[in-house]
């Protein structure tokens, strides 16, 4: 089991039509697997990143 490694929440907003219609929407972060040390953990790319580039 892969353990979840991040803090940050998605990002809420609007839809706006042309006719100025408004609907919620929700952009959820992009979450992959990652090993690092013989472990699996689930975090986003972009901290992702910054354990790679930390070795």
């Amino acid at each position: 089991m892969a353990n979840t490694s991040t803090n940050r929440k998605p990002l809420f907003g609007n839809n706006r039509s042309h006719a100025l219609n408004i609907t919620k929407k929700k952009q959820s972060l992009n979450k992959q697997k990652v090993t690092v040390n013989g472990k699996t953990i689930v975090t986003t790319v972009r901290e992702a990143k910054k354990l790679k580039n930390k070795k």
